[in-house]
């Protein structure tokens, strides 16, 4: 019998026993379907027109996400796991007071660039906790999530919980869609081919060669974060919890760069909050890119299904625990996706029942290593960024040229 002419009922009931049959199991090489295609190595790009997906080229598949969400409600999926955060918050306190002890007994040392260096790699993890907090996914209530992911996004990281809340939600809502999703907007970098051909000038030279610096760039990041943050909340418009967040920026900046230009000579300082910056701006891109960047790109206009929307422009991260802990759990960015206020612990099972899902409505599912992401995305950058005039043609010799 045709897999599309299955029950609701019976697709229900396969699903149930599927979770029954795949704790601890890994899909085959064969079932996930890639939906990038390499380029070969020294292959030669001709002329290159970005095409958008609309809405012919994602059948409809009606009672999908009801069917795959009311499967992991049953399965207690949705629970919260407040043990596994408690046991989160004490490691980075922990790893906080390791570097805290650190600074102080190094002093005078350009070895305190190892010290930045760690802050950088802890206020990203803390950052992955805000995220969790904004998708009220560790405590009970939703105004108690609030309250924690703004104290741990403004007040300890230094970054506007209020502004990435409003970025990150219309992300959710339309990921990869023109003119919908924020986090494809040209920002230095350009991930449509239209706003690769605006490109001028110096900004046209880098946009040819974007891929390549994609990954430099986001050392740029984490000053780049906290600019747009305090950039949302000395805004005219009404910003919820705006002085709330600026007092815990402004509390928690005096209290992390006094000591580091009280103590430390000021190059050495400097050289400090450099590399502080550059590492957390750095770990924050890499581990948010890959989810998005080279999947389906959605036309403004067109009308997709919520589960075929959000897995087919959604890329997962193979490596189980390692990567959950290395990317705080976006490395399930399909299954996050889907069901935002899951808890981080069970994305892996939930991920089990997304697939069998997937499988069952013919729906493509991808999901990739961490560097071969990063090559997907360096690659498509690149591909985008052939739309940028060269800002070294001439256009009267490429007149003649084409004639």
């Amino acid at each position: 019998m045709d897999a599309r002419s299955v029950s609701h009922s019976d697709r229900h009931n396969r699903l149930w026993l599927r979770v029954g049959k795949v704790a601890g199991i890994r899909t085959e090489e064969g079932a996930i379907i890639a939906t990038i295609t390499a380029v070969a190595p020294g292959a030669r790009l001709g002329e290159v027109r970005q095409t958008y997906a609309r809405a012919e080229s994602f059948p409809p598949v009606a009672r999908a996400y009801t069917e795959v969400s009311q499967v992991v409600r049953e399965t207690g999926l949705l629970k919260r796991a407040q043990w596994f955060y408690a046991l989160v918050g004490t490691a980075l306190v922990l790893a906080f007071g390791g570097a805290i002890t650190g600074f102080i007994l190094l002093g005078d040392s350009w070895f305190q660039l190892l010290i930045a260096a760690a802050l950088g790699i802890i206020f990203t993890q803390v950052s992955f906790l805000a995220h969790e907090a904004a998708h009220r996914q560790i405590l009970a209530s939703g105004p108690a999530n609030d309250r924690l992911g703004r104290f741990l996004a403004a007040g300890v990281v230094g970054i506007s919980l209020s502004w990435w809340n409003n970025k990150h939600n219309r992300h959710h809502a339309n990921p990869n869609r023109v003119g919908k999703d924020p986090d494809i907007e040209i920002d230095t970098i350009s991930f449509i081919e239209e706003d690769a051909a605006k490109a001028k000038g110096l900004h046209a030279l880098i946009t040819r060669k974007q891929g390549w610096f994609f990954f430099p760039l986001l050392t740029l990041e984490g000053a780049n974060l906290h600019f747009l943050g305090m950039k949302h909340l000395l805004s005219r418009g009404e910003v919820k919890g705006r002085w709330i967040e600026l007092s815990l920026i402004v509390a928690r900046f005096t209290l992390y760069l006094t000591p580091i230009f009280l103590f430390l000579p000021i190059g050495m300082a400097f050289a400090f909050l450099g590399v502080q910056l550059a590492v957390f701006g750095l770990y924050m891109g890499a581990s948010f890119a890959p989810n998005h960047k080279g999947m389906p790109i959605i036309a403004a206009d067109a009308k997709i299904d919520f589960f075929s929307k959000q897995v087919r422009t959604s890329r997962n991260i193979r490596g189980g625990w390692w990567a959950t802990t290395l990317m705080g759990g976006l490395n399930y960015q399909v299954e996050h996706h889907l069901f935002p206020s899951m808890a981080r612990p069970y994305l892996s099972k939930a991920r089990e029942i997304v697939i069998e899902q997937c499988r069952t409505r013919d729906v493509p599912y991808t999901e990739t290593s961490l560097i071969q992401s990063y090559a997907i995305v360096i690659d498509y950058l690149n591909r985008v960024g052939l739309a940028a005039r060269d800002p070294f043609d001439c256009p009267m010799v490429n007149r003649f040229r084409n004639a």
